[in-house]
């Protein structure tokens, strides 16, 4: 365990994820400015075998996981906020036998939707592999109705 409520929070969420869980995520760090995950280098995620870069696709799910559950570190309470739309930039291949973190901020948060970016790095966050920017619907804590409006 850790003194960081943001971070049990998210390893929460993180561990209800099944796909997330066969992927080895794990959280890095959490604070009130965004979320840091990161994805072990695995043989199995290997896009090219020639090569040893991983699959676009486990990139993706860690961006959006981590996009995702950085809404968790703007919300005082825990809501389902399922995907609207992510957009991923790739700026070159992630190098071979390197973990992948992520890291997104949620900057903006309206009644009904929230406003993420980030970016996936390997070494140094300054040489991004990847930009990110999605959009998340909020529908409310866990059995509670949501009441209709605009953003």
């Amino acid at each position: 365990m850790t003194d960081n409520p943001l971070i049990e929070r998210a390893q929460r969420f993180l561990s209800a994820l099944r796909h997330c869980q066969v992927l080895g995520l794990s959280v890095h760090d959490a604070s009130p400015q965004g979320l840091t995950l990161r994805l072990p280098y695995s043989t199995q995620i290997i896009g090219n075998p020639e090569t040893g870069v991983i699959h676009g696709g486990a990139i993706t799910t860690l961006m959006d996981t981590t996009c995702g559950i950085s809404t968790v570190c703007v919300l005082p309470e825990f809501e389902i906020c399922p995907t609207l739309d992510l957009r991923i930039d790739y700026m070159h291949p992630a190098e071979p036998h390197k973990d992948v973190f992520g890291f997104a901020e949620c900057y903006r948060v309206t009644p009904n939707i929230i406003f993420t970016r980030g970016y996936a790095y390997q070494d140094d966050p300054a040489q991004p592999i990847a930009h990110v920017v999605g959009t998340f619907m909020r529908m409310g804590k866990p059995g509670q109705l949501k009441q209709g409006g605009a953003a």
